[in-house]
């Protein structure tokens, strides 16, 4: 987490050399003292334009606006009234306006550019729900390194992410952005992201300031619905929520946003409880709250606020830090000053918060730091970053099913038939935060194995999109009615050896305002693959997804399925080294899989119910037309080997556990295996999950080869929140579950 002191030796040692501003201070000096110096010299309007973010408008390098909102937020920038701006981005403009407000601004602070580089900049990556499937945390670090690479010879030094939203509903369009459903895997995955962006020194000009979102419940919201109502319990809100974001702030992380939604009744952009008690007092976090895009002026709509003042002053005072695209606080907050109802106080310590990252940067020796056209042109798309996506693509995909020893594909000498638009399709393997990406600039699946040098027929079937714009603010059209395609998909079947179906989501079906409250293959896709089905049914479905889908027919009747996600730029190399074998699949589910979008919300660390059954009789909790199962568990995932798991030890000591398990590949191919550590409670003061994860190894092991792993566990990790957020730790009976799912069999006890 930030510390006063830690910054203030850091910065001491840094920055030696301020600005002019700051020429007189002494090297003992802390930072502190220096932000004191320049609050000084700033007015109340200048101090409420720190506060201020703006959306990037005008091409910067043109003539000055004439009129309307451009000239309005054009002359804000040359009064100092904005703080720092989004959506600008490439070194020419980010330069021009960072003159502009250094040189023409009164005081010359220099501005933040942020920038929503989600799961990449120039270079796509996997979407971040498929990164959480590869539980590779090295390798999500270096994801989120290419990123900010990119991003920062941009120009960019903020990024909106990493997302670390908890969500059990995959009609929740964003799912696609997150970590999935567990708070233990979601919280080592932010810490990792947060320290892919941000680095371990900020003199680095390919560090960047991350921001963990949306604070908090966002993924909770009702019927999976974007931008819905939440209401969860404390419980779930301090033991499923908020963890991740606590991890965050222990990594260091620069800022962190609000999120949309209500929790307690009370929008998050102005709940003190959230962000004045628990981020800022309790966790002690020192970087900045920023409002996501609207989400002051939202409050209006929520019945909490009866106008913009009114939406000024309490974000203020609930301590949100920095307004985006609301204009409460460049337009309001004067007037709540003024009037009694905002002090002084609060809008410096606002300040303050701003500054520091600004200094932490290193803006006030060079507000161009990011602003290096040679590094923006080498680092644009370098070949090095093509080879992280392409491995952090593979270490993605989930394997799951694999019968007939279908995978991996040995095409020498055989007919394949390759059907699905997907499969030609250079855009949708992008995903959908891939705005600063060139459209259409994946590798395809059959580009891919033409690369390769796979022989195959390529039938595209019926198309996904029915046409009409593409886009990411527009909802996609899909085919419904147009059966074009079909007929030749199913003559091309016939006579293949294999068939390689890529089917499922294009990548705009999924993210922000993308709910589904229908998870099956999308639009004609499930009546193409019965039809393929019927007349031969050797088929590998190449699943494209941005979350968990309801596919139990596939699961029920197709012999091979690839879980691929969004893959991103090299979207097609990935997928045909894992198909041919050139990798061998390791990923794990980090959301649970449903038989039927009834099902939702569905989970692994759920309560017991006082009927868990099964029983006989009807009498029990459970569904009398689906399974209560999922389809695929939690921390599911198959490889082309095989492991088991044996000699489970479990050893207690005053401070912690120690659990050791014996790992073998009793296959024929060298693999990597997920080795996962569950606990459960058996009896508590609150009633607890029937499985909690606790730990995870990824381990390569050759054939026949077996390892010892060790967990050891602080007796910290058998402990829970209570209702009114305190922790809690007592006395129990604890199970141990080791294994490959959530689902895992190896088990033991241990008393505590």
């Amino acid at each position: 987490m930030f510390s006063f002191q830690r910054f203030s030796l850091f910065l001491f040692c840094s920055f030696l050399s301020l600005s002019s501003l700051f020429a007189q201070s002494s090297p003992a000096d802390s930072i502190e003292i220096a932000i004191d110096r320049l609050m000084a010299k700033m007015t109340l309007e200048e101090k409420i334009g720190q506060m201020n973010q703006y959306n990037g408008f005008w091409d910067v390098t043109g003539p000055a606006p004439k009129a309307g909102a451009d000239k309005f937020k054009y002359d804000h920038f040359k009064q100092g009234l904005v703080g720092s701006v989004l959506n600008v981005r490439g070194v020419k403009q980010v330069r021009a306006l960072q003159e502009m407000v250094v040189k023409e601004s009164g005081l010359g602070i220099p501005l933040l550019f942020g920038f929503d580089a989600v799961h990449g900049y120039n270079t796509v990556l996997p979407i971040p729900l498929a990164e959480a499937a590869s539980w590779d945390l090295p390798a999500i670090e270096r994801s989120a390194r290419v990123t900010a690479t990119e991003a920062a010879a941009s120009g960019i030094n903020w990024t909106f992410a990493p997302m670390v939203d908890i969500s059990r509903d995959a009609r929740w369009g964003r799912v696609m952005e997150g970590a999935g459903e567990d708070p233990y895997l979601g919280s080592q995955i932010a810490m990792a992201r947060v320290k892919g962006f941000q680095g371990n020194d900020f003199r680095s000009p390919f560090n960047i300031l991350a921001t963990a979102k949306h604070f908090a419940g966002y993924g909770f919201a009702e019927g999976g619905r974007d931008y819905n109502t939440v209401d969860v319990s404390p419980l779930t809100l301090h033991n499923i929520i908020l963890p991740p974001f606590k991890a965050s702030v222990q990594q260091g992380v620069a800022s962190v946003m609000n999120s949309f939604n209500i929790i307690n009744g009370v929008p998050a952009t102005a709940n003190r409880y959230l962000v004045q008690d628990i981020l800022k007092r309790d966790w002690k976090f020192k970087g900045v709250v920023v409002s996501d895009w609207g989400s002051g002026v939202e409050m209006i709509d929520h019945g909490y606020a009866e106008n913009l003042s009114q939406v000024a002053a309490l974000s203020a005072n609930a301590g949100s830090d920095v307004d985006m695209e609301s204009y409460a606080y460049v337009n309001h907050l004067k007037n709540q000053v003024t009037n009694g109802n905002v002090s002084v106080a609060v809008i410096d310590q606002s300040v303050r918060r701003v500054l520091r990252l600004k200094f932490l940067l290193g803006l006030f020796n060079d507000p161009y730091k990011y602003c290096d056209s040679t590094r923006e042109q080498v680092y644009a798309m370098h070949p090095e970053h093509a080879s992280v996506a392409r491995d952090m693509a593979r270490r993605s995909m989930v394997l799951l099913k694999n019968d007939q020893d279908l995978l991996p594909l040995k095409p020498a000498g055989k007919k394949i038939a390759v059907i699905g638009s997907l499969a030609a399709d250079k855009n949708s393997p992008l995903g959908n935060w891939r705005l600063a990406a060139k459209d259409s600039s994946a590798v395809s699946l059959v580009e891919a194995l033409d690369a390769a040098g796979v022989s195959y027929t390529y039938a595209p079937g019926v198309q996904l999109v029915a046409g009409g714009p593409v886009h990411f603010v527009q909802e996609l059209p899909i085919n419904e009615n147009d059966t074009t395609g079909m007929a030749q998909a199913i003559s091309v079947a016939k006579d293949a050896d294999v068939v390689i179906m890529m089917l499922g989501e294009h990548g705009l079906q999924s993210g922000e305002g993308r709910s589904r409250a229908q998870l099956n293959l999308p639009g004609l896709q499930q009546s193409l693959l019965e039809a393929v089905h019927k007349v031969n049914p050797r088929i590998v479905l190449v699943l494209m997804s941005g979350r968990p889908l309801a596919i139990s027919w596939a699961a029920a009747h197709v012999p091979g399925i690839l879980l691929a996600w969004q893959p991103g730029s090299q979207s097609g190399h990935a997928i045909v080294d894992v198909l041919l074998g050139k990798y061998n699949p390791a990923g794990k589910l980090p959301m649970t899989f449903p038989r039927s979008d009834r099902q939702l919300p569905i989970y692994y660390n759920q309560f017991s119910t006082g009927r868990p059954g099964p029983k006989k009789e009807v009498f029990w909790s459970h569904y009398i037309d689906e399974a209560h199962t999922p389809l695929y568990e939690f921390g599911y995932g198959k490889s082309y080997t095989q492991f088991s798991y044996s000699d489970l030890q479990i050893t207690p000591s005053k401070d912690s556990v120690s659990i050791t398990v014996t790992l073998t590949n009793t296959g024929s191919l060298k693999g990597e295996e997920v080795a996962q550590l569950y606990i459960h409670d058996r009896v508590s003061s609150v009633v607890r999950p029937v499985r909690e994860l606790k730990g995870f190894k990824k381990l390569l092991l050759e054939p026949g080869a077996r390892t010892s792993i060790r967990f050891d566990l602080p007796r910290s990790a058998f402990g829970y929140f209570d209702a009114q957020g305190k922790w809690f730790l007592e006395p129990g009976l604890f199970d141990i579950y080791v294994g490959g799912s959530s689902f895992a069999s190896l088990t033991g006890a241990v008393q505590l």
